[in-house]
C-alpha cells in the first residue's frame, strides 16, 4: 500500500499551518538592547530556549503543535538542523538545557521522555539517546545541570527529583522518598559548592543535597516558583514566582528581600488621590495596591482572598480607599495601613462593578452588575442607603460625579448613559447609542460629556438635553475601555483593545500623540493631577507610566 498523502489531507495540513502561524524567536543584543535577528521555523508555541556554554548555538523547543527541536547558529543567525523532539509513543518535550562544558550536547525532557542529544555539525544532524528510568514514569517540569556535566537533575510534577548520568544515560538516584515537594518541582538550580536549590509549585524554596533531597535550608515565598538565577558563585540568587514577584535571597541566612513586583492578573482600575501625583492606587483580582509614582515602588498591598475588585476611588480627604467587589460588597480601607474600615454588605445583587465618591466625602455612588445605581450616605460610624436608581438594564461600567456633587453620570453596557440629579435623586437625561459604553468623562466646564465604548467612537454630548454634538473615530480595531480628561479640558486621553494610548485635542478632535507599549488590552487610563504623567493599565497585568507630552 502506498504511503501517499491525499490532496484533501495536504490542503487540511496547509490550512492548519495557516491558522496556527509561525512564531518568531527574537535574538537581542544585551549591551546595546537592540534586536539582532528574528528566527522563524516553529509552528505555534515555542516551549523553551537554551544557549550553548560558549554562545555558539541556540536550541529551541516547539510546543505541542510543532513538536520539534531546532539548533541555530548564533553567528550565522540561521538554523543548522532540526528533529522531532520526542518519540511517537510518549508525550511532548517541554524543557531543554545545554551542557555546561560542551557546545555539542544538550538535554530535553517532558512527559515520559528524557533525551540526551549530540550535535553532529559536519553532517548537520542531531542524534538523540533515550534515557532509561526503569519502572519510573514521570512528567518533567524543570532541569538543572551540574557545572562539570557529571549529572543532571530533573524536577517532576509528582514532587520528586531524578538524578541522571549523561554519559551512561541511566538513573543514578531519585528522591525524596517521603515528603515530596507539593505541586511539583517547578525550578531547579545546581550550585558550584554542591547541592541543589529547588523551587516548588507551592512556593517553597529549598536547599538540599543528593541522595536524600531532604531540606537543609528552606523559606516559603508567595506564588509558585518559576525560575532561580544565581549571582556569582551562588552566594546570592534571585527567585521569580508566578505571582509576579522577584526576590533576592542571600545563601548564608536564607532570607528573602522583595526587589520587584507587579500585578499578575488583569488590572481593573487606576486612580490618583485628589490633588497629588506622588502616588496612585490600582486594583486587580484579589489585590488593591498603592504605588509611589516616581520610583514605581509598591507602598501598600490590600488583599481579599478569592474575590475580584472591579473599581476603586480615593475619598477626597484621602482618609479611605473605597472599593467595589464581585461578592456584592463595598469595602473601605485606610490608605496608609490597609486596615478595613467598614464593609457595606449586599450593596448589589450581581457584584459591584463601578464606584465613585463625592467631594464632600459624605456620599458613595455605586453601580452593580444588575444595572442599579445606588447612593450611600457615609457617616462617621454608619453607611446608609439613600436611594436605589433603577434605570439601567445591564452592568454599570463607569461613574463620574460633577464638582458640585449635585449631578453624576453613569455609563452602562446596555447602550445608555444616564445623567442623574443627586439632589432630587431622579433621572435628568438619558443618552442612547448602539454601543456598550465603557467610559464617560465630564468636560471640566461640565456642560458636555464625552463617552466611548465598543463601537470605537468617541462621542461628545450636551448635558442639558442629551443631544450628540460630534462623533470621532476613536480606534481602528477594538473597543475603547478607558478615558480621562485634563483639568483644563484642552486634551484628553483614551486607551483600548488596540493596545495604544492616544492623546487628543478636545476642540479639534484630533490625535496629537500615540503611545505604543502595551501588549494587552488597555482597561483604564488616567492623567495625574498637575498633568505630569499618564498612567495606563492593561489586561496582561501591566502598569505603564508615560510622560505627559504637554507642559502645563
Amino acid at each position: 500500500m502506498d504511503n501517499k498523502i491525499s490532496p484533501e489531507a495536504q490542503v487540511a495540513e496547509l490550512e492548519l499551518d495557516a491558522v496556527i502561524g509561525f512564531n518568531d524567536i527574537i535574538l537581542w543584543g544585551y549591551k546595546k538592547r537592540e534586536l539582532l535577528a528574528r528566527l522563524s521555523l516553529h509552528k505555534g508555541k515555542i516551549e523553551a530556549l537554551a544557549f550553548s556554554p560558549n554562545d555558539l548555538y541556540l536550541v529551541s523547543l516547539g510546543g505541542p503543535d510543532d513538536g520539534s527541536v531546532v539548533v541555530w547558529s548564533i553567528a550565522k543567525r540561521d538554523a543548522i538542523c532540526g528533529s522531532p523532539a520526542a518519540g511517537l509513543n510518549v508525550g511532548n518535550a517541554t524543557n531543554v538545557i545545554f551542557s555546561r562544558c560542551r557546545d555539542e550536547m544538550f538535554v530535553t525532557a517532558g512527559n515520559g521522555t528524557i533525551r540526551v542529544w549530540e550535535l553532529d555539525l559536519p553532517n548537520r544532524k542531531i542524534w538523540p539517546t533515550e534515557c532509561q528510568t526503569g519502572q519510573m514514569k514521570r512528567i518533567v517540569m524543570s532541569i538543572g545541570m551540574d557545572d562539570d556535566d557529571s549529572f543532571f537533575y530533573l524536577g517532576t510534577t509528582t514532587g520528586d527529583i531524578l538524578k541522571m548520568n549523561p554519559r551512561t544515560k541511566l538513573l543514578t538516584d531519585a528522591g525524596p522518598v517521603k515528603d515530596k515537594f507539593s505541586l511539583g518541582v517547578s525550578a531547579i538550580r545546581c550550585l558550584k559548592m554542591g547541592g541543589l536549590l529547588v523551587g516548588s509549585g507551592a512556593g517553597l524554596l529549598v536547599f538540599c543535597k543528593s541522595p536524600s533531597y531532604k531540606p537543609i535550608k528552606k523559606i516559603q515565598l508567595q506564588g509558585s516558583i518559576t525560575s532561580i538565577t544565581l549571582r556569582g558563585e551562588g552566594h546570592q540568587f534571585f527567585v521569580g514566582t508566578e505571582e509576579s514577584h522577584i526576590f533576592q535571597v542571600s545563601f548564608t541566612d536564607f532570607k528573602e528581600t522583595l526587589i520587584a513586583t507587579c500585578h499578575f492578573d488583569a488590572v481593573e482600575d487606576i486612580v490618583f488621590p485628589f490633588g497629588t501625583a506622588e502616588l496612585f492606587a490600582t486594583c486587580a483580582k484579589k489585590d488593591i495596591r498603592v504605588w509611589h509614582t516616581s520610583s514605581n515602588r509598591e507602598l501598600l498591598r490590600i488583599t481579599v482572598p478569592n474575590m475580584t475588585c472591579h473599581g476603586i476611588d480615593f475619598m477626597r480627604d484621602g482618609k479611605s480607599i473605597i472599593s467595589a467587589w464581585n461578592d456584592g460588597k463595598i469595602r473601605a480601607f485606610a490608605p496608609e495601613t490597609g486596615r478595613l474600615m467598614y464593609v457595606i454588605n449586599s450593596a448589589h445583587r450581581i457584584g459591584v462593578t463601578a464606584i465613585a465618591t463625592t467631594s464632600d466625602c459624605k456620599r458613595v455612588i455605586s453601580g452593580g452588575g444588575e444595572g442599579e445605581v445606588r447612593v450611600w450616605q457615609i457617616g462617621c460610624q454608619t453607611q446608609k442607603l439613600e436611594e436605589a436608581l433603577k434605570e439601567h438594564k445591564s452592568s454599570v461600567s463607569c461613574i463620574r460625579v460633577k464638582r458640585n456633587n449635585e449631578e453624576c453620570v453613569t455609563a452602562s453596557t446596555d447602550g445608555t448613559c444616564i445623567i442623574w440629579d443627586l439632589v432630587r435623586l431622579r433621572r435628568n437625561q438619558m443618552i442612547l447609542a448602539n454601543t456598550l459604553f465603557q467610559c464617560v468623562c465630564y468636560h471640566p466646564e461640565e456642560f458636555q460629556i464625552i463617552t466611548s465604548g465598543t463601537d470605537r467612537k468617541i462621542a461628545y454630548w450636551e448635558v442639558f438635553d442629551g443631544t450628540v454634538i460630534r462623533e470621532l473615530e476613536g480606534s481602528l480595531s477594538g473597543s475603547i475601555n478607558g478615558m480621562d480628561i485634563t483639568q483644563e479640558g484642552v486634551h484628553f486621553v483614551t486607551g483600548g483593545n488596540d493596545h495604544l494610548v492616544k492623546v487628543w485635542d478636545y476642540n479639534e478632535g484630533e490625535v496629537t500623540h500615540v503611545g505604543v507599549g502595551h501588549s494587552g488590552n488597555i482597561t483604564r487610563i488616567r492623567i495625574s493631577p498637575g498633568n505630569q504623567y499618564i498612567v495606563s493599565v492593561s489586561a496582561d497585568g501591566a502598569i505603564l507610566r508615560w510622560k505627559y507630552p504637554y507642559t502645563s
